[in-house]
């Protein structure tokens, strides 16, 4: 099954423009598209005091670094980056896009000490044609305008962010790997910089963008992952921020992630309830190809309720099964309960995850309750 998506272009492979390699872009008109142009009215969204991308300054960089053949995923950064300021009581300032380098921040900066950040994550990719495309970024928008509403951070014009991304990957766009399994990832990330003590709703903060290039999320992308599902985290709850992508839901799960690996496993399977749900898998969105209890032939993936990240990668998922036939694509509550049922009845296909940084990545076992699951 993650074989067959893989073969769909869900990947979105990659002159720079928007569209999705997947699916048609539900956010971005027909006009857009053809022009390569972004305009506030074109999200309805003109009636937001914002930075405009017309107003963006460049400030190319003299020393252009080298590009190294081989590299980690998030190290090898280019060689420019976006930045945007906002105050209170100016209001958004005059975009510029620079040399990329270090942030000077207070030592009472509040998003360092109660997390008042978000960031995203999308990806640009070169096709065979030699083209940069990005994929799905209207989507990616319009979840950080949801996580900076969350977050008490200002209200910012989707439209005019994403050219002015547009316009980083355009410089830039030699980073831009030549190769199917490589792309370039772009981090957009948006952070309190109050400079005063006490937990309040910002007065200043600072929207900046970096790009890195990308290969394998995982050391052997070839291998499935290894799952340690244990109730005793939690990821997210019913009112938290768990369906908001912040630093936070992260930064909470590395000491389950290390004790997953005391278990020999990669990743964390994240359980919530006392009937133990299956909702996330690391920070992938979680997928169960199988025979259900009806007897019907399903893709079944946990619903957006609250606690899960309504990803990219899954509703481009969702989207193109559901067209696809013979078999049912839905959006249900899983128990591990009923995985383990299902495993010993021998109606699991396969599990995955999906995200923006592993695409797709195949699930080989799960530790659960002292057992092993295949």
């Amino acid at each position: 099954m993650s074989k067959r998506f893989k073969e769909s272009n869900l990947e979105g492979h990659s002159g720079l423009h928007f569209n999705t390699a997947a699916t048609a872009e539900p956010d971005v008109p027909p006009a857009l598209k053809e022009s390569n142009k972004l305009s506030a009215t074109s999200m309805g969204e003109n009636s937001i005091p914002s930075f405009k991308a017309a107003d963006l300054v460049v400030r190319p960089s003299s020393r252009p670094k080298a590009k190294q053949p081989t590299f980690s995923f998030g190290t090898a950064f280019t060689d420019h980056m976006l930045s945007i300021e906002w105050t209170l009581s100016e209001g958004w300032q005059t975009p510029l896009i620079r040399p990329l380098g270090s942030l000077s921040l207070h030592p009472a900066c509040s998003a360092l000490h109660y997390g008042i950040q978000l960031f995203e994550g999308l990806k640009a990719y070169r096709g065979d044609d030699n083209r940069v495309r990005i994929f799905r970024p209207m989507l990616n928008m319009s979840r950080m305008a949801r996580s900076a509403r969350r977050a008490c951070l200002p209200a910012f014009d989707q439209s005019e962010l994403l050219e002015c991304i547009r316009r980083l990957v355009e410089l830039d766009q030699d980073w831009v790997p030549h190769t199917a399994s490589h792309s370039l990832y772009i981090r957009p990330t948006f952070i309190s910089t109050e400079s005063s003590l006490g937990i309040k709703k910002p007065t200043c903060a600072l929207l900046y963008v970096i790009m890195c290039q990308a290969g394998s999320y995982f050391n052997d992308e070839a291998e499935p992952v290894s799952l340690w599902a244990d109730p005793k985290y939690t990821r997210a709850w019913k009112g938290g921020t768990g369906d908001c992508k912040m630093g936070g839901n992260y930064g909470g799960a590395l000491l389950a992630q290390h004790e997953a690996m005391d278990y020999g496993c990669q990743q964390v399977l994240w359980l919530h309830g006392g009937d133990h749900q299956i909702t996330e898998a690391g920070s992938m969105n979680i997928f169960l190809h199988w025979i259900n209890e009806d007897g019907e032939e399903e893709l079944a993936t946990p619903p957006l309720d609250g606690i899960i990240l309504p990803g990219i990668t899954r509703q481009s998922i969702l989207e193109l099964t559901s067209k696809w036939g013979g078999f049912k694509a839905t959006e249900r509550y899983l128990t591990m309960g009923q995985l383990c049922t299902a495993l010993k009845q021998q109606r699991v296909k396969e599990m995955f995850g999906s995200g923006t940084a592993c695409m797709i990545c195949p699930i080989g076992r799960v530790f659960y309750q002292g057992e092993k699951l295949y």
